[in-house]
């Protein structure tokens, strides 16, 4: 699967915003397994945005970055213990804009399966796997939809253990799934299993 993913990725254009906001990167670190998983975070309760939610490791823009991936790399260094030199950055996903009108850059990367996190106290409460295979088999616990940028999206809502993967997270997440394995997930249309349901 980890041969597929660099394979569809390879020539991959993702989609780049051009809005004037505040800019954040995050990774969407997989591990090089037979069975790939993917990295998530809780963050810790009593934060002053996103307090308690599943989120990628990464963060804000600070003036000494390079650039948006020294940002995704340096946050993911301070949040989880990922160090540069495990990583291989495969490419870059499609920009999206936070509720808070966040700019965040995507950044998706392969990881050793053995590697060792260490969540960073003050920011998080939990660091998690969940295998690849569980998003492509579209469990969704529920849709979410939301309006960002004068558009209508339709949001999965991942249940995942005791987890919750929803919102900018899942959208990400569901632009990674369809790019790298064709997972089909139209954020544009509402869940077509709840709509066949209602039929």
């Amino acid at each position: 699967m980890i041969e597929r993913l660099r394979q569809k990725l390879a020539g991959y254009e993702p989609r780049k915003l051009a809005v004037s906001y505040p800019e954040a990167a995050i990774l969407v670190p997989v591990t090089y397994s037979g069975n790939p998983e993917i990295i998530l975070t809780q963050r810790t309760t009593g934060m002053s945005t996103h307090s308690g939610q599943v989120a990628f490791p990464g963060g804000m823009r600070e003036p000494a970055d390079e650039s948006l991936l020294h940002t995704a790399l340096r946050e993911s260094e301070e949040e989880i213990g990922l160090r540069r030199e495990q990583v291989e950055v495969i490419s870059p996903l499609s920009q999206v804009v936070s509720l808070h009108s966040i700019l965040v850059s995507p950044f998706a990367a392969v990881i050793p399966e053995d590697c060792t996190f260490v969540p960073q106290e003050k920011e998080l409460d939990a660091i998690f796997r969940v295998p690849v295979s569980f998003f492509l088999e579209d469990r969704r616990l529920r849709t979410d939809t939301v309006t960002i940028a004068g558009n209508k999206l339709h949001i999965p809502c991942y249940q995942w253990e005791t987890y919750q993967i929803w919102g900018l997270s899942a959208a990400v997440l569901v632009d990674f799934l369809n790019v790298a394995y064709d997972a089909g997930i139209d954020l544009s249309q509402p869940d077509p299993k709840a709509v066949a349901k209602k039929r």
